[in-house]
């Protein structure tokens, strides 16, 4: 697939994800289209499953891919306020996201929504 139909694709894939992430947090931010596999620009996944990450701003609720590649983001909040948001998404049927890292723009970070609270 040339680069141009991979950004298009995932446009589209990671547009319905920031109208969930909307709909659970009143903002979703439209973040990664392309995942590079194999040397090969491909598009985000079409599938959803939600994590928490702490980000340098805070912690944001996060719509990946089965390959844990962000398309999704809501703001950044209180941890609180993030697992919220993921508790919205969660019961709104999204699964959760199984790994423990994720990549989100040029970073790969820890999620942390099954962290015991303090």
């Amino acid at each position: 697939m040339q680069y141009f139909q991979a950004v298009q694709k995932g446009k589209q894939r990671a547009s319905k994800s920031q109208m969930k992430m909307f709909d659970a947090a009143g903002f979703g931010m439209l973040t990664l289209t392309t995942k590079k596999i194999d040397g090969q620009f491909v598009p985000v996944g079409e599938e959803d499953l939600t994590a928490v990450i702490n980000s340098h701003d805070g912690y944001v609720a996060i719509l990946v891919d089965n390959d844990g590649f962000t398309k999704a983001q809501s703001k950044a909040v209180k941890k609180e306020d993030a697992l919220k948001i993921y508790k919205k998404l969660r019961d709104s049927g999204i699964p959760e996201f199984p790994g423990t890292e994720i990549q989100i723009w040029s970073e790969t970070l820890p999620t942390i929504q099954n962290e015991i609270s303090e």
